[in-house]
């Protein structure tokens, strides 16, 4: 994950849900993707480090465990780079190009001038991220299947010039809630419009107070729309007591509730979830130097495994003196 602000609840019913079930599974490496965030954010790069501990605390209050699964900083490992690199010596342009976010976040951050030789290359040091430690697996959704296409050609194109050396990885295709934000907009730290783990309970409740609802509904007694709902989205993600939203919604399809007390649900919903991983966050940040001890032990471990990878990739191409 990219640390350009605090984790919210999009992360937490986006990825790493499913994160922490994956660790019970397989031997799984998380990063902060710091160099990635210099793709966009290359001007503004104060709080990149702090946001780094901050992001990574909130992953081990969910339930990641740093005895289970190599937790590590990007940048801490050089090695990302120079695979990047040579990499980038054998992939024609025209396949950057072509990877079908590039136009659509030009398009959607015109403000910021995204015409840079990093944010072209960025799904090419995605690639070196994944095959730098062998992965056989990458859990992705369906709209990232491309990304982890244009890994696995790569991959093929440097075994038809150079030994084999990588694993060609596989997509694990999982299920991606997307929540929008509290305003029914993509949910975004400019737009101030998300629910953050760190969020007390008192912030929770104030912010499912102000959510975008059925603008159609201006009294209890009208039938409202439940599909698309924002608040009803969320009860599907993080309301555990599936009766109660179920009747929520034949009643709120009847109207015969309010929005009052969808929303008084909801946030006792959230709490509930969230009460936890608040717990478990107070504990961490009572010792900050804990974090940052974890990364940096995660990132020697994750450099041994990548010196082991370069080591092959220089004798594949040639370059060892």
């Amino acid at each position: 994950m990219r640390p350009t602000g605090k984790m919210h609840l999009g992360h937490l019913a986006g990825a790493l849900g499913n994160w922490v079930e994956l660790q019970s599974k397989y031997d799984c490496f998380y990063f902060v993707a710091d160099w990635h965030a210099l793709t966009s954010e290359y001007s503004n790069t104060e709080g990149l480090t702090d946001y780094a501990v901050d992001n990574v605390t909130d992953w081990i209050a969910v339930g990641l465990d740093p005895e289970r699964s190599t937790l590590f900083v990007q940048s801490l490992v050089p090695e990302h780079a120079e695979l990047y690199l040579l990499l980038s010596m054998i992939v024609p342009t025209p396949w950057l190009e072509r990877v079908p976010s590039y136009k659509e976040q030009i398009a959607q951050l015109a403000e910021k001038d995204l015409s840079t030789l990093g944010f072209l290359g960025y799904p090419l040091l995605q690639g070196a991220d994944i095959v730098m430690y062998q992965a056989h697996y990458v859990p992705v959704g369906e709209d990232q299947v491309p990304h982890l296409e244009l890994t696995r050609e790569v991959v093929r194109r440097f075994h038809s010039f150079y030994d084999e050396v990588f694993v060609e990885p596989q997509p694990l295709l999982t299920y991606f809630p997307r929540l929008p934000g509290l305003d029914n907009r993509k949910m975004s730290k400019s737009y101030n419009n998300a629910i953050d783990l760190s969020d007390d309970a008192e912030t929770v409740r104030k912010k499912v107070k102000r959510m975008y609802t059925d603008p159609k509904r201006v009294r209890a007694d009208i039938p409202g729309t439940v599909e698309g709902n924002p608040v009803f989205m969320y009860h599907d993600a993080f309301n555990r007591d599936t009766a109660e939203v179920e009747d929520l919604k034949a009643r709120y399809r009847a109207g015969k509730v309010g929005d009052v007390e969808v929303k008084e649900t909801l946030a006792r919903a959230l709490n509930a979830a969230l009460d936890p991983i608040r717990e478990r966050r107070l504990e961490l940040t009572a010792k900050p130097e804990r974090i940052r001890e974890i990364l940096l032990d995660g990132s020697s471990r994750a450099r041994e495994e990548a010196k082991l990878t370069i080591a092959k990739v220089r004798e594949a191409v040639r370059l060892k003196y």
